[in-house]
């Protein structure tokens, strides 16, 4: 039986369905659905996957360019107790290959495009019942078609703290981790939005982030929980951006570079009117911001996060503060402390630590992994940050054992590019480091010594790597040398590597 205190990322569905009947929840090219008929769908999803012999924890996955089918596939996996696993599908392959083979989903929802790369991986996954393809489709199943089969059955006792999200990211051991996040984690994450940034169901949110990102994830369904609406776009595109914040009056979006400066790029050659816009969550350049600032009256926001937290758990406007990530959020505790795990004083370097509802549940099939991150009551991030007398967080660099290159808003992290590199038989040692790069924030660069000289190109390495790792995963900037310096326990010297090559 259901605790009295129960409510799952499901019953927001349901709540809206009630509450907001006829109003637009989501809109997609030319078609729009309301809360209601959201709701019945996804009650009809959760009948066909229970038919099929889904059970609570069974792992249901999406491969799929944005979609409004996809807040479906949500809502019906959390109604039934299953676990979302949403893929990042700018991965490579093989990369898209271990994510399935370490969630082994009963399920796998897809748009279109990906046909040929799924059948390409049929042979080796038994554990997959059913392909659905959210558009009609001839080798697997449609996506209407499999609504059609639906049994409705008894409601499926779910509790806050159950399991209904595994993202892939934090790849520092050389493979991705699956964070696992909660029905509690994701809810706590809308109401801290809905608060901090008065969303109510008059806002708009224009999905130009990917929805498989947790930053596009949470800031959907922060609006969606308020009863705004969803504009859904398959991929981002400047002037369909700027068209559409114009015709939808969209009031919130999120950005990662270079998409603010590609927008500039396209205001110039027309004129928007982006008056409705009242939020920008993301990443950027302080001049792009000042520019994009001239041309609408848009708050922009600075945070500090990861996919582990749920997203944000530091935030505030990104010119209160300059320079820094916002103050704690109101769930949020954070605390800076030394190698010994002890408070440190205001404005000294130490680790970033995090304790609140929004904190994960640990990492998939990782016990060892989960142990030594939540240890002593608190997430150990692997960021390294200082707090000032005000309570403003400053992010400085991650933990050499846990380096991280954003680029473009995707994490990259060194361990596994050189895991990547290191397989090609000619490269004797690799060093990977992340440098300023104008179009993305920081570019990848790799430093290799090779067995001997000129025995592979830089074209030539990227291209070993095209299967076995993501595009943007692959080095921009290739350097070979001699030697790479090292500490005098035999490991790389990564900051001496840093100031030596990383001039960019």
């Amino acid at each position: 039986m259901m605790s009295v205190d129960t409510f799952s990322l499901y019953d927001l569905f349901e709540r809206n369905a009630k509450a907001y009947p006829e109003r637009e929840s989501l809109a997609f090219h030319d078609e729009s659905t309301t809360f209601k008929s959201l709701g019945l769908k996804i009650n009809h999803l959760a009948g066909a996957l229970i038919a099929k012999g889904t059970r609570k924890s069974d792992r249901i996955a999406v491969l799929a360019h944005n979609h409004p089918e996809f807040f479906t596939v949500v809502g019906a996996a959390a109604k039934i107790g299953a676990i979302f696993v949403p893929i990042n599908w700018r991965l490579s392959v093989r990369e898209i290959e271990y994510i399935l083979s370490d969630t082994t989903p009963k399920f796998l929802f897809i748009t279109s495009n990906f046909e040929d790369l799924v059948l390409s991986l049929l042979p080796r996954h038994g554990y997959l019942k059913e392909i659905i393809v959210f558009e009609e489709n001839k080798n697997f199943t449609p996506f209407k078609q499999f609504l059609e089969e639906k049994q409705l059955g008894n409601e499926i006792d779910v509790a806050g703290d159950d399991p209904v999200l595994i993202v892939h990211t934090a790849a520092v051991t050389g493979k991705p981790l699956g964070a696992v996040l909660t029905h509690g984690n994701i809810l706590s994450s809308n109401m801290q939005y809905m608060y901090l940034m008065g969303l109510s169901e008059k806002d708009v949110y224009l999905n130009t982030l990917p929805l498989f990102h947790m930053a596009g994830f949470t800031l959907a369904m922060a609006v969606l929980h308020a009863g705004g609406k969803n504009v859904v776009v398959s991929r981002f595109d400047p002037s369909e951006t700027l068209a559409l914040i114009q015709k939808a009056e969209v009031t919130m979006m999120g950005c990662f570079p270079p998409m603010l400066s590609k927008l500039l790029e396209s205001m110039a050659e027309a004129d928007y009117d982006l008056s409705s816009l009242r939020h920008i969550r993301g990443i950027e350049d302080l001049e792009t911001i000042r520019r994009f600032k001239e041309k609408c009256k848009a708050e922009f926001w600075t945070a500090y996060g990861q996919t582990e937290t749920a997203g944000a758990v530091a935030i505030c406007p990104y010119f209160e503060r300059l320079g820094s990530v916002g103050k704690s959020s109101p769930i949020s505790k954070i605390d800076i402390v030394d190698e010994f795990g002890c408070p440190v004083e205001p404005n000294t370097e130490g680790e970033i630590l995090v304790r609140g509802p929004l904190v994960f549940k640990g990492y998939w099939n990782e016990t060892e992994m989960t142990r030594q991150t939540l240890r002593q009551g608190w997430h150990h991030t692997g960021d390294v940050g200082r707090m000032d007398e005000q309570g403003y967080l400053w992010f400085v660099r991650r933990k050499a054992e846990k380096e991280l290159i954003k680029s473009g808003g995707e994490n990259v992290y060194p361990k596994e590019v050189e895991e990547a590199i290191k397989g090609h038989p000619q490269v004797k040692e690799v060093a990977v480091i992340g440098v300023r790069d104008k179009d993305w924030g920081e570019g990848v660069k790799a430093i290799c010594v090779l067995e001997s000289p000129k025995a592979v190109t830089a074209q030539e390495l990227i291209d070993f790597l095209s299967d076995k790792i993501a595009k943007y995963k692959r080095p921009k900037y290739i350097e070979y040398v001699d030697s790479l310096p090292k500490l005098k326990d035999g490991r790389l010297d990564r900051e001496r590597i840093k100031t030596l090559f990383g001039n960019e």
